[in-house]
């Protein structure tokens, strides 16, 4: 071997096959069923590689070439010296939810901790050129969710990828950043200050190497991760070309539950998020409307949903803000717009979460009124 030893460990193993091109987790899936072990790729001739079923000639050919060169030592140096760690597939800090689906990555770079909260996780994605409408809405959904205890996922795009990063960090809670290339090539170059405080709250997550620059392909690859580590996708304005959308297709090959956050019918940064809305996701117009479809996850500890009363709903600070307005008695709508200085979709959207919390009332000619609890 030119640049490295022959890995005598799965471990060792999993690190080496994850820097080498052309053979992926399904590859090696097949080949360790066929082998017996990760670590015997490394030593089985052509023979043996082309008789594992999906293995043509051309991945032996590059399996072979690769393991002769692959400089896994060498990468564990390098992800030392950045502060970071290689978490394979078969270790016990690999994330849970990444071994469910179809293609787990064979390692994770990983700066920042994983904690076992982090199964309690929601991806909120979108556009990388969102409107005023999309950043305010998934800033304030990313805090929200953090705040109630929900480890936020995105890819530290522009965009609303980065709202949602900063919501869940105003929030005082986890967020995990899966980025689409090597960590020490972070992109966009104008996200590197978010990526360092999202390491101290959270972490941020790369399945490539070392000097692996991003480009259109890994993106993608990117994305399934991104739907991999979470319960549900939440998907805040996405045109109709979209990658968001690709995450979306990808969350729901997984298993995971859709959301799309609907917005003016004429705005074609939303006809993604309106196109999934007809093909089926979960309409999302308040963070309220999410955990209705988790309740049996983001209860509170000991709380019965059956219970006559239960502790007081959690209320943003749009949230908090509206319901003052509203303790000298009712209003109309377009007051509450003009008193609380917030965006139009804004007012709206808490509207209808606060009436969901059961602490306010719509009444005829779009008055709104306080509820006060009984007793």
């Amino acid at each position: 071997m030119s640049a490295g030893a022959v890995p005598v460990n799965e471990r060792e193993a999993y690190i080496a096959l994850n820097m080498m091109e052309r053979v992926g987790p399904v590859g090696v899936r097949a080949l360790r069923a066929a082998l017996g072990s990760a670590a015997a790729i490394f030593t089985a001739d052509r023979a043996a590689l082309l008789a594992t079923e999906g293995i043509g000639a051309e991945t032996a050919a590059a399996i072979l070439a690769q393991r002769e060169t692959v400089d896994w030592r060498g990468e564990l140096e390098r992800a030392e010296a950045a502060g970071a760690r290689i978490v394979t597939a078969i270790d016990e800090e690999y994330p849970a939810a990444l071994r469910e689906i179809h293609d787990p990555p064979l390692a994770l770079y990983v700066r920042g901790t994983l904690c076992s909260g982090d199964k309690h996780a929601l991806a909120v994605v979108g556009t990388r050129h969102p409107t005023h409408y999309g950043r305010e809405t998934a800033e304030r959904f990313a805090a929200e969710l953090a705040r109630a205890g929900v480890t936020v996922v995105s890819g530290l795009a522009e965009g609303i990828d980065t709202a949602a990063h900063r919501g869940a960090l105003r929030g005082a809670g986890r967020t995990l950043a899966v980025i689409g290339s090597g960590l020490d090539s972070v992109y966009p170059a104008s996200n590197r200050g978010l990526a360092e405080e999202i390491a101290k709250q959270g972490a941020v997550l790369s399945e490539f190497p070392f000097g692996r620059a991003p480009d259109r392909t890994t993106f993608p690859i990117r994305n399934r991760i991104v739907s991999g580590l979470s319960t549900g996708v939440i998907v805040v304005e996405a045109g109709a070309r979209s990658g968001a959308l690709i995450t979306a297709r990808q969350a729901a090959e997984q298993g995971r539950q859709v959301f799309a956050v609907p917005g003016r019918i004429d705005s074609p940064a939303s006809q993604g998020c309106h196109e999934l809305i007809r093909g089926g996701a979960t309409l999302a117009s308040c963070v309220a409307d999410v955990f209705a479809e988790y309740e049996f996850l983001f209860r509170a500890p000991g709380e019965r949903s059956s219970a006559p009363a239960g502790p007081a709903p959690r209320l943003s600070g749009d949230e908090a803000a509206v319901l003052a307005l509203l303790e000298q008695g009712e209003c109309d709508v377009d007051q509450l717009i003009r008193a609380s200085r917030l965006p139009v979709a804004t007012v709206n959207s808490v509207l209808i979460c606060l009436e969901m919390k059961k602490l306010v009332r719509m009444l005829p000619g779009r008055i709104v009124e306080r509820v006060r609890p009984a007793g």
